[in-house]
């Protein structure tokens, strides 16, 4: 800490603490800074009335100046540390270099820095950390839960939430770990003062944030955007009567007026890649494209790097150390810009960022203004561009698939849990619940927080509380994601200002035309594309071709089931690495088999460019390293020939599967030896499961017919195995199995498309 904030008298006056809390800003901000009047009102309830606050801010308006300004005049009345729960780790590291910049030190514990944990609890103790920064998936890993939580929010002086509309299932970015906060905000000491923060928020997700803080169902409200001059110093209040019980609501007007909005409709992704070659120089100093999937994002950063610009992808699957590198070079504008995901979203600043461009919308305009909200902080001008695709809808549907589960398989999880008598893991869950991981994992949080299980050493256990459904909330929910989806849609369309929609679907009072984004003042970009950088991009997303790695363990648990599979799958019974066409998320490929493999299409023999581009990307696998017509790897390893092709049995495109293993045969000079079946004559279909239960509808279903067991015995040697579609793996890992008893060396699979 700095030294001229001086201790506080226990009945402060209150213009020399706003004299304190300007000389901290200064600090923070340079010379010339003044606190905003909400800032300051905000700052009060904190530090002199010790009051609960939410602030609805637009993002560079100063939220994080009003937490660290309060954490300097707390500490130098002797409060604890600030908690701060934040989202991201990019948002972690910012915050942690401006809180510097006033002298206020600060820490954090997340998944990218165990090994400082201990340090850091030890610092705490000692009263050398004034802000701590936490992760919201901390609060519920038990350890941290039951030994470091009771004590720090024994000593918290100020709690801190960060990007608070995550804590509302009606907000656009839900997260179950926030519900986590209710425990802490019941555990503070009295008198300790709490403050959310977010930038998008509409009226009915802060009523909702308002009552997560513990407030109770809000009763009055009111919001200072729509005030006039009179109301201008009246603080706006939710809660129950009485001074100190309710909390404050300083919600202000959302238009930001560096922003220059737009939407450019492009014909397809070529087009749209072919306008960033031709158009991105054109932007303003650095920035950011976004797109809907992490396939989108590494194949625009492969291109973009082809036409000479200086990019990096940045995605949920991105190392944190590459994270951070692409972070910095953003930061030193040594990039002109990070391709991104929503993975760089909230937090991350950068003043001076000039453009943000999607490629492709999300599935909310209220997601949409908390991106685009990125640039334009610290420059009079930015650039924001939306490119929507046709794609999108498919991709916002996938997401929407993996909402809250239905009542049955949430009651089966609740019993398996029971029954078991002691903690189960994720995956000790997966056969016993017919549930992907990632949607368990979300549904167990929730049922964490309502109290129907807990999660312990080991894994979860059931507590036995009654537990009751809320079908009605979660089909509101549902219908809220389609309203959202149906006004991101009209965004794109509309006629009017584009800014002035964005602040009504935040329920901004004030909102009116910006006289900025392309409607008000018209096009400032054009949609022209160039033959050249046309032919390279359509050239690029053509390109045919992805690998993919078969399952080398087999899931946990299966015992469970019946099935005596455990362990490593030894290698003589493994698949080789697969080739796929593209997958289904690539804005190249991946659009044109979405429309092949949907429901929708019918059966029918493969599509000349598919075969073709398939004999492509099997040329490319045979003359490539360690291919059978190619060099040999750098261990000396090498595939030999396929001696014949094998099909996988299909009840929705037969047709499809078969005349193409028929044509790649044909032109491979290769025979065709037969098809794996399913004892019933038809293969498990049903909505996607996990992988314990893939395996398990698998397991003792798919057969080698007597015809293809005699044509592998009578030669023997690799198979190429054709399929349409890997989602889990199972199939091609179980069929690879089959095969390998049945006397192939090895198994080579090639397949339409890939899920991922």
């Amino acid at each position: 800490m700095h030294a001229p904030i001086e201790a506080q008298d226990t009945t402060p006056d209150r213009a020399a603490v706003r004299a304190r809390a300007e000389a901290v800003l200064r600090e923070l901000a340079g010379p010339g800074a003044a606190l905003r009047e909400d800032q300051w009102l905000a700052i009060e309830a904190l530090v002199i009335d010790h009051r609960r606050a939410l602030v609805v801010q637009r993002t560079g308006w100063g939220k994080s100046a009003v937490y660290f300004i309060a954490t300097a005049l707390l500490r130098a009345r002797g409060a604890g540390p600030t908690v701060i729960v934040s989202p991201l780790l990019a948002l972690m590291r910012n915050q942690v270099d401006s809180a510097g910049r006033a002298g206020i030190h600060a820490r954090t514990i997340n998944s990218a820095n165990p090994e400082e944990w201990d340090e850091i609890q030890s610092e705490i103790a000692a009263g050398a950390v004034d802000v701590l920064l936490v992760s919201p998936e901390r609060l519920n890993n038990p350890d941290f839960r039951d030994q470091v939580l009771p004590k720090l929010a024994a000593a918290t002086g100020l709690l801190v939430v960060d990007e608070a509309h995550c804590i509302s299932d009606w907000g656009h970015d839900f997260r179950p770990d926030y519900r986590r906060l209710r425990t802490m905000l019941a555990e503070l000491s009295p008198g300790v003062p709490v403050l959310a923060t977010t930038a998008t928020a509409n009226a009915r997700v802060t009523a909702d944030v308002a009552e997560q803080l513990g407030t109770g169902a809000p009763e009055v409200s009111a919001t200072r955007s729509g005030m006039g001059p009179d109301d201008a110093t009246a603080p706006s209040t939710v809660g129950t009567p009485g001074a100190d019980t309710r909390a404050l609501v300083l919600r202000g007007p959302l238009d930001r007026e560096s922003l220059s909005l737009g939407v450019l409709s492009l014909p397809d992704p070529a087009h749209r890649l072919g306008w960033l070659a031709d158009h991105l120089a054109e932007l303003p100093g650095s920035g950011i494209i976004y797109t809907l999937t992490v396939a989108a994002a590494d194949e625009v950063t492969d291109f973009l790097r082809a036409r000479g610009y200086q990019v990096a992808s940045y995605s949920g699957r991105t190392e944190d150390a590459e994270r951070r590198a692409a972070e910095a070079d953003l930061l030193a504008n040594r990039v002109k810009a990070l391709v991104a995901t929503s993975a760089l979203g909230m937090g991350f600043d950068k003043p001076d960022l000039g453009f943000v461009v999607h490629l492709g919308s999300p599935s909310s305009p209220i997601a949409y203004y908390q991106q685009v909200g990125r640039a334009g902080r610290g420059v009079a001008r930015a650039e924001v561009l939306l490119l929507p695709g046709r794609e999108d809808e498919a991709i916002w549907r996938y997401f929407a698939s993996l909402g809250f589960p239905a009542e049955e398989q949430v009651r089966r999880t609740l019993d398996a849990l029971a029954e078991a008598g002691r903690p189960l893991s994720t995956a000790a869950l997966e056969p016993r619940v017919d549930l992907r991981r990632a949607r368990l994992e979300t549904m167990l949080k929730v049922l964490d927080v309502d109290g129907a299980v807990r999660r312990v050493r080991g894994g979860w256990t059931a507590t036995g509380a009654a537990w009751s459904y809320d079908a009605a909330r979660y089909a509101k929910v549902a219908e809220s994601r389609e309203a959202e989806q149906r006004a991101m849609r009209e965004y794109a369309a509309t006629t009017g200002c584009r800014m002035e929609f964005l602040r009504r679907q935040l329920d901004d009072e004030a909102a009116s035309p910006c006289g900025r984004c392309d409607n008000c003042a018209g096009a400032r970009h054009s949609s022209e594309v160039s033959a050249e950088a046309l032919a390279a991009a359509r050239a690029a997303l053509g390109r045919p071709g992805v690998t993919f790695e078969p399952r080398r363990l087999w899931p946990t648990g299966m015992d469970a089931l019946g099935v005596g599979l455990k362990g490593r799958i030894p290698a003589t019974e493994q698949a080789e690495t697969g080739r796929a066409l593209g997958r289904l998320s690539d804005i190249g490929w991946g659009t044109r088999l979405r429309t092949l493999l949907s429901e929708q299409t019918p059966d029918g023999p493969v599509p000349a460019e598919v075969r073709d581009a398939l004999v492509s990307v099997l040329t490319d696998w045979a003359r490539g390293p360690g291919g059978w017509a190619g060099p040999e790897t750098a261990d000396g390893s090498r595939l030999t020939r396929p001696v014949g092709v094998v099909t996988m049995a299909s009840s929705t495109r037969p047709m499809l599967v078969e005349s193409l293993a028929a044509e790649l045969a044909a032109i491979g000079r290769l025979p065709l030896l037969g098809r794996l079946e399913y004892v019933s004559g038809r293969p498990p279909h049903g909505p996607r499961s996990n992988s314990a239960q893939r395996l398990n509808t698998l397991a003792g279903t798919l057969v080698v017919p007597v015809g293809l067991s005699s044509a592998l015995a009578a030669a023997p040697g690799p198979v190429l195995l054709i399929d349409d579609l890997v989602d889990s793996g199972w199939t091609v890992t179980v069929a690879a199995r089959l095969l390998r008893q049945a006397g192939a060396s090895a198994v080579l699979p090639l397949v339409l498309a890939v899920q991922a």
